[in-house]
C-alpha cells in the first residue's frame, strides 16, 4: 500500500509475540496448548512491590514526571549500579524508559546515521536488527555456533568491525540461548574493542540476576573501565522482579547521549508511568533476597528440560548458564516424514509440527539469526515443562 511508509517494508512483527499470539488463539478456540514461546517469568511481581505502587496512586502520584524517569528512581537507579556492578553514575547519566526495549530504540534512533553498522552477535534477542534498519542502520550479525557456546569470539569481533561500524550490541545472559559470558571472556571481547575507539557498546543486562551454577555476572563497562565513556549499560525491572507488564527499563552513559535520547522520547511516548516508576524505585531499593530463591527454581527447571530435550529422537540441548531459555538444536530432525507424510525442511517446519501434532508452541531459531535450533522458555511450571517435554519427546519419536 502506498500510503504505508517505506521503511516498514525492511522490518517484521516481532515472531516470539506471534508465537505466543498464535498459541493463545488455539487455547480460546479449545486446543490443549502449551506455550513455551514467552519471555515472562512465571512468578508474581512481590507484594511490597505492588504496595508501593498502591501507596502512590492514593497519594496521587499519578501526573506526567519528568520525561525520562523521576529523580526517586534515578537516584535508585544509580545506587544499584554502585551497589551490584561497582559503577558510579550521576542522576543526569540515567535514563528511564516504557521498558528495555524502548530504551534501546532511542539509542538507535538518537546515535545511526544511515548506512552506519551495528554488529549483533547471533542467535540474537529478534527485535535488534529491525530496531537498527528502523533507525536507517545496517545490521550486521556475527554467527556464535553452539560449538563456542553461543559466544561472540574475539577473532569473529575483529573481523567484523569496519570504519562504519557504530555500536556493538551485546546480551547476557543471552535472549534466545542463556549463554553468559564470564568476566575473562568479556575481557578478551573488550580488549578488541579497546583498539577500536569509534565502536561503542550496547549492554543489555536484563537477565543479570538469572544466573546459575555459581556463575559470577560482570558488565563490560565494570571488566574495562576504559570503556565507561563509551559504553550505554541497559537494564530493567522486567525478569529479575516479574514486572513485565510494568513496563519499566533503564539505562546509565555518557551524559550527551542520555540527553539526546531524552529528545527523542519527549517527542515519542514523553515519561514511563509515574505508578510505574514508584513500584520500581521499591523493586530496586526494597528486599533482594526472592531472586535467588526465585533463581534457584529456575535453574531446577533448566535441569528438568535440558535433560528431557536430550532424551528426544534428534535433538540436541546445550545447558544454558543464565536467562530462562534453552536453544536446542533440531537438526536431526531435518529431513525427516511427518505422520501425515509432511517433510521436515526447516527449523519452522519443525516449530509447526510440534504445535499442530502436540499443541507445544515454540519458536523457530530462524528468527533470531541461527538455525537449525528452536528457543524454549522454562518460566513457567514444571509440571507444564514435564508435559510440554513429554510431547517433544513424542512428536520426535512419530518421525521418520
Amino acid at each position: 500500500m502506498p500510503f504505508i511508509a517505506s521503511r516498514l517494508s525492511n522490518i517484521k512483527p516481532s515472531p516470539t509475540i506471534a508465537v505466543t499470539q498464535k498459541a493463545r488463539e488455539l487455547k480460546a478456540a479449545g486446543r490443549n496448548i502449551i506455550g513455551l514461546g514467552a519471555g515472562e517469568p512465571d512468578f508474581d511481581t512481590p507484594d511490597n512491590i505492588k504496595e508501593a505502587a498502591i501507596a502512590a496512586i492514593k497519594s496521587g502520584d499519578t501526573k506526567y514526571t519528568a520525561v525520562d524517569g523521576t529523580p526517586a528512581l534515578k537516584k535508585a537507579i544509580c545506587a544499584k549500579f554502585s551497589r551490584e556492578n561497582g559503577l558510579e553514575y550521576t542522576p543526569e547519566q540515567v535514563t528511564v524508559g516504557t521498558g528495555g526495549k524502548q530504551v534501546l530504540y532511542n539509542a538507535l534512533m538518537a546515535t545511526l546515521n544511515p548506512g552506519d553498522e551495528v554488529i549483533v552477535p547471533a542467535p540474537y534477542w529478534v527485535s535488534y536488527p529491525d530496531m537498527v534498519l528502523l533507525a536507517d542502520g545496517v545490521p550486521v550479525p556475527v554467527e556464535c555456533p553452539a560449538a563456542v557456546g553461543f559466544k561472540l569470539q574475539p577473532a569473529d569481533l575483529e573481523k567484523a568491525i569496519t570504519p562504519k561500524t557504530k555500536w556493538l550490541i551485546l546480551n547476557s545472559p543471552n535472549n534466545p540461548t542463556g549463554a553468559a559470558y564470564t568476566r575473562a571472556e568479556l575481557k578478551a571481547l573488550t580488549d578488541v574493542l579497546v583498539k577500536h575507539p569509534h565502536v561503542w557498546v550496547m549492554t543489555d543486562d536484563m537477565y543479570e540476576h538469572l544466573n546459575y551454577d555459581g556463575f559470577e555476572f560482570t558488565t563490560p563497562a565494570q571488566v574495562e573501565p576504559s570503556l565507561y565513556d563509551r559504553t550505554l549499560t541497559i537494564n530493567g525491572v522486567s525478569k529479575a522482579y516479574a514486572m513485565t507488564g510494568w513496563r519499566i527499563g533503564y539505562a546509565a552513559g555518557p551524559k550527551e547521549l542520555i540527553k539526546a535520547m531524552g529528545v527523542i522520547q519527549s517527542q515519542s511516548t514523553s515519561n514511563p508511568s509515574s505508578v510505574s516508576q514508584a513500584a520500581a524505585v521499591e523493586a530496586l531499593n526494597g528486599p533482594q533476597d526472592f531472586i535467588k530463591t526465585r533463581a534457584e527454581a529456575f535453574k531446577e527447571r533448566r535441569d528438568l528440560v535440558v535433560s528431557m530435550l536430550n532424551q528426544a529422537t534428534g535433538i540436541k540441548c546445550h545447558k544454558p548458564e543464565g536467562a530462562f531459555y534453552v536453544y536446542p538444536s533440531c537438526e536431526g530432525t531435518i529431513g525427516k516424514t511427518t505422520p501425515d507424510g509432511k517433510v521436515i525442511e526447516t527449523d519452522e517446519d519443525f516449530v509447526t509440527y510440534l504445535l499442530e501434532s502436540e499443541g507445544v508452541a515454540v519458536v523457530q531459531g530462524s528468527a533470531f539469526g541461527l538455525a537449525p535450533f528452536f528457543r524454549i522458555s522454562y518460566a513457567t511450571s514444571t509440571a507444564e515443562l514435564e508435559d510440554a517435554c513429554q510431547r517433544i519427546q513424542r512428536a520426535c519419536a512419530a518421525l521418520r
